[in-house]
């Protein structure tokens, strides 16, 4: 079973890549550049600072094939995002300082300026970088919406047809909430999987990893997706953390400031973190249904149908974005390059 990366890799890890590297091997770039899109260089110290915002727990370990996969896949992730950014750039999409300066702030809203510095330390960046990385998610996003979002158009036939092929599913026997959450716990159990692999060990580790994923939370990335990588909750977490509908009355026997929290909140909210005696939870709030047979008449019956499909469509077609943008780009990935390399001097 593959293992994460410590985020106390550090320098030690630039070294570790750049070892891999031949005497012989003459770059038409600085050793300092892990990869090139279309001649613009990705650093060691950038591909660094993604793995310790991903893999903040596990121990590194070394010259490890583990250890030089997973470098792969977030040189691999870095690489796409610089894809996409340079097309926003050609668009004329960067988001504006205006835009990156209120996002920031509303990171940092929900925490004292002592924890947002502990954050920073933690994901190995400083307020420039985090404002870099805003402003990158921001332009990608407006990107998308342009290139994918506005083609999309779900039909009022096509909402019907879902209806009537799954009204079983919209009837419910009582009052209930639909919820998705994030589980991070202190126990070091060796039978959690996500799909990072990714397991705290001790209540430090577990308060760590929950406040990383909080602050990506607010930050705008996707609430399925890091419930899928780091969530520990094994019934949930490869649904994206979705728990389905749980009956109001099943709330009662909830901790109380889980049960305060749910029923203070409104449909789409996400709370803060919430520690429950099972562990350090992030909720969110999918929808409220009453009970009985929900009718296609009901706008909220139409929008939750309409928005599956979407996002159904808009999956299917920023899948087909990226592998056209990936083959238009020139990409040189000299890390991978140097892996191969060295296979002849082991």
């Amino acid at each position: 079973m593959r293992r994460s990366l410590s985020r106390n890799a550090g320098a030690g890890l630039v070294i570790c890549a750049l070892a891999l590297l031949p005497a012989s091997c003459n770059r038409p770039v600085s050793a300092d550049v892990a990869a090139t899109v279309n001649g613009r260089p990705i650093a060691y110290a950038e591909l660094n600072r993604a793995i310790a915002a991903q893999f903040p727990n596990a121990p590194l370990k070394a010259n490890a094939d583990q250890t030089t996969q997973l470098r792969l896949e977030a040189l691999r992730a870095l690489i796409d995002n610089e894809i996409m950014l340079q097309r926003a750039e050609k668009e004329g999409l960067l988001a504006s300082d205006g835009d990156v300066d209120a996002k920031f702030n509303e990171l940092k809203a929900p925490y004292t300026q002592e924890q947002f510095q502990k954050l920073l330390q933690q994901r190995k960046m400083s307020v420039v970088d985090l404002k870099a990385q805003v402003r990158r998610e921001l332009s990608v996003n407006k990107l998308f919406n342009k290139e994918i979002g506005s083609h999309i158009s779900i039909a009022d036939a096509d909402v019907t047809a879902f209806y009537n092929a799954n009204k079983a599913s919209f009837n419910l026997a009582e009052n209930k909430v639909r919820l998705a959450q994030i589980l991070v716990t202190a126990a070091p159990d060796p039978n959690v999987t996500n799909l990072k692999n990714d397991k705290a060990q001790n209540d430090q580790e577990a308060r760590n990893k929950i406040q990383m994923i909080d602050l990506r939370i607010r930050q705008g990335e996707d609430f399925a997706s890091l419930a899928q990588n780091y969530s520990e909750d094994a019934a949930s977490a490869p649904n994206g953390g979705d728990l389905g509908f749980v009956p109001e009355s099943a709330l009662d026997k909830a901790n109380p400031e889980l049960r305060k929290s749910i029923l203070d909140m409104t449909p789409g909210q996400v709370s803060q973190v919430i520690h429950t005696p099972e562990g350090y939870r992030i909720i969110k709030l999918i929808s409220r249904e009453p009970a009985g047979q929900r009718q296609l008449s009901d706008p909220r019956v139409q929008e939750e149908i309409r928005q599956g499909l979407f996002q159904g469509k808009e999956q299917v077609l920023r899948s087909a974005f990226y592998e056209v943008a990936r083959s238009e780009a020139k990409v040189i990935n000299y890390y991978a390059q140097a892996v191969l390399e060295s296979r002849d001097t082991k």
